[in-house]
């Protein structure tokens, strides 16, 4: 799903104005956006056609967070350009390793060598006192 020229020309006005040495035009980037919703790709994935992820990112969070973004695909759906409805959804896939106690495992029983050191095989340690030399 890409937006053509003659349908960018109906939702200009919702996109800010490029000021200075731009690389990308809105078009292209907007087009990005929509290539992301739709595929569901990771931001890297990218096609480089579209070209650098990073910029792109950068300039869709900053339209996001200005409002640019609703304004746009509400334009969108009213002129049925695009027939999707974006929503926020996020997925965190961070786990905690819990310790075996915590999961309901059994605790050990049987005593450790600190407790009995003669039922523990060979020492750890072996303790040799030294004796101070007198002149």
């Amino acid at each position: 799903m890409e937006i053509t020229q003659a349908q960018f020309a109906r939702i200009e006005h919702c996109l800010p104005v490029q000021r200075g040495n731009v690389s990308l035009s809105n078009l292209s980037v907007l087009n990005a956006i929509l290539y992301v919703a739709e595929h569901g790709c990771k931001w890297r994935g990218l096609p480089k056609r579209f070209g650098n992820w990073h910029t792109i990112y950068t300039r869709m969070n900053r339209w996001s967070k200005s409002g640019v973004l609703d304004r746009v695909f509400a334009e969108l759906q009213q002129a049925q350009v695009v027939r999707i409805r974006i929503e926020a959804v996020s997925l965190d896939s961070t786990i905690v390793k819990v310790h075996p106690d915590g999961t309901g495992a059994l605790k050990k029983t049987a005593p450790s060598r600190s407790e009995d050191p003669e039922a523990g095989g060979p020492p750890r340690f072996i303790w040799l006192p030294r004796m101070l030399e007198r002149p």
